[in-house]
């Protein structure tokens, strides 16, 4: 489980460390990464929507080749601080990108009325394949259950400060 203080320290950790010109960053952390999304200024581009989308396309591709030197050393040094792969993305105006992250396999065992719900989806062609299917169900739940996730990470981080007070073993 991830900490408040954890996420506290890494936080910290970057906004000491990174560039003031690249703040204020995202940092999101969990069992093996660390996100680091950082926001640059948007485009000053008169036009279409498409014109905008391919100016902030441009302006994050050049701030990424651009910053990949020192943010490789800044992410060296944070591996070996915090024990995670560390990962980089941007956000220019409403285009947020992720350069790199890790895609961490997890197993589970589904009975077959679940497998179903994924062989549908894969079947209906909404995903490639049951791994794929997994993926989209995840994300679904994010995004329409957000708050109560976010509930039960803070009911989480309760329950870590109480052990923390408890006995020691």
């Amino acid at each position: 489980m991830i900490t408040n203080e954890l996420q506290e320290r890494v936080s910290g950790w970057f906004a000491g460390r990174l560039p003031a010109e690249w703040q204020p960053a995202t940092v999101t952390i969990d069992r093996e990464e660390i996100t680091v999304v950082l926001t640059i200024p948007d485009v000053e581009v008169e036009g279409t929507d498409a014109a905008r989308a391919e100016a902030r396309a441009g302006r994050a591709s050049a701030f990424r080749e651009e910053t990949r030197e020192r943010r490789m050393e800044i992410a060296q040094e944070a591996q070996h601080r915090f024990e995670r792969t560390v990962s980089w993305g941007v956000a220019v105006g409403e285009r947020h990108e992720l350069w790199t992250h890790v895609a961490a396999p997890v197993m589970t065992r589904l009975r077959q009325p679940q497998r179903l719900v994924l062989d549908t989806l894969v079947d209906a062609g909404v995903a490639r394949s049951r791994a794929d299917a997994v993926a989209w169900c995840v994300r679904l739940v994010g995004q329409h259950e957000g708050d109560w996730l976010a509930e039960l990470r803070q009911a989480m981080d309760s329950v870590a400060e109480v052990r923390a007070k408890g006995p020691a073993a």
